[in-house]
């Protein structure tokens, strides 16, 4: 027997969660929320306390804020006291700057993104099922069948959270438009091009040392690194994001790299460190594509297409990449799962 349900999310990342959540706070429960990871998330992942996916939050991410205000999840602001260094080449001389700490500077969740995600994943943990692909979606007039390699379901209404790219791959009966298609092949995956890294230390050795932790230099190991101590300031921490032309060295060989290239600025102590991890997103095979293509410009997000809804006002693809508002952030995410909730709301009144 096929178990039906009025409505059916397809993704636990971010914005799937904060649509289940704005049901669940609204009486709904005749839901699921299906996730083809073994964990909740999707692109948000906090690993021994290292963020390896999304980070950051501004001042003008006010859905964010707001919803980590009901959740009483805290955020901080980003240390950025001391020197900065702009590497320009590997030829050059490194540049030391200052930052403006007069200004708003990027905040992080107290936590990590982690703190976010529990505080989402504890109001809505019942919805959810694990390790659920969808692989097919079919219009059968009254409702849409769903089917994972291990189970078919029907919802009256399904959104879609899965980054567009990923979401043509899946099959449709009927086909989608040709133009939904193009655009949905077209939209870059925010995050599928990154590589991560995280290195903790025993001591914030570089803060002793008046620098603040963040390098800046595109032509190097290491395009960002930023201090990454916990709000607590006892698990001291430099992240940051890979050169994506070190992605063809082996793991081993990559960190040789890196760890050389931040001696030059940082000391010997920067060989000290008790933990090295990274995350290549281009690796996961639910963020990424075989196919990858490098994207160095902001890329356009929020295609008023996704405004619309498919299979005869049954579908909505939603996700960051939806929203017109902040696309590939956190705030994006938020935002395009209230709309989702929002778009289900008007239809079912």
């Amino acid at each position: 027997m096929v178990k039906k349900y009025k409505y059916i999310i397809v993704g636990a990342g971010l914005s799937g969660l904060v649509t289940a959540y704005k049901l669940l706070q609204n009486g709904e429960e005749d839901f699921i929320v299906l996730e083809s990871r073994s964990r909740v998330g999707g692109r948000i992942f906090t690993n021994n306390h290292i963020d390896l996916g999304a980070t950051w939050l501004q001042n003008s991410h006010t859905e964010l804020l707001q919803l980590l205000q009901e959740l009483n999840v805290h955020t901080f602001e980003q240390y950025s006291k001391g020197k900065s260094v702009l590497v320009y080449s590997s030829m050059s001389p490194a540049h030391y700057f200052e930052m403006d700490t007069s200004q708003p500077s990027s905040k992080r969740i107290v936590g990590g993104t982690k703190a976010l995600l529990d505080g989402l994943y504890n109001k809505v943990k019942e919805k959810i099922v694990l390790n659920e692909e969808v692989v097919a979606m079919h219009d059968q007039g009254d409702s849409v069948l769903l089917e994972t390699k291990n189970l078919k379901l029907k919802g009256e209404k399904v959104v879609c959270t899965l980054p567009p790219l990923l979401a043509s791959e899946v099959t449709y009966v009927p086909n989608l438009p040709d133009r939904l298609i193009e655009v949905m092949k077209g939209t870059h995956t925010w995050m599928s091009n990154a590589i991560k890294v995280g290195i903790q230390f025993k001591t914030p050795f570089w803060r002793e040392k008046g620098l603040s932790g963040t390098i800046i230099g595109q032509a190097s190991p290491l395009v960002e690194l930023y201090d990454h101590t916990n709000f607590a300031s006892d698990i001291f921490v430099l992240k940051g994001f890979v050169n994506e032309s070190l992605r063809e060295l082996s793991p081993e060989l990559r960190k040789i790299k890196i760890i050389n290239f931040l001696e030059k600025y940082f000391g010997k102590e920067i060989r000290n460190y008790i933990r090295y991890q990274e995350k290549d997103w281009s690796q996961d095979m639910f963020t990424s594509v075989a196919q990858l293509k490098s994207y160095y410009l902001s890329p356009q997000y929020g295609n008023p297409i996704f405004q619309k809804l498919f299979f005869e006002s049954k579908l909505l693809f939603s996700g960051t990449e939806t929203s017109d508002f902040f696309g590939g952030y956190l705030e994006g995410a938020v935002r395009s799962g209230i709309n989702a909730f929002k778009i289900l709301s008007n239809e079912i009144s």
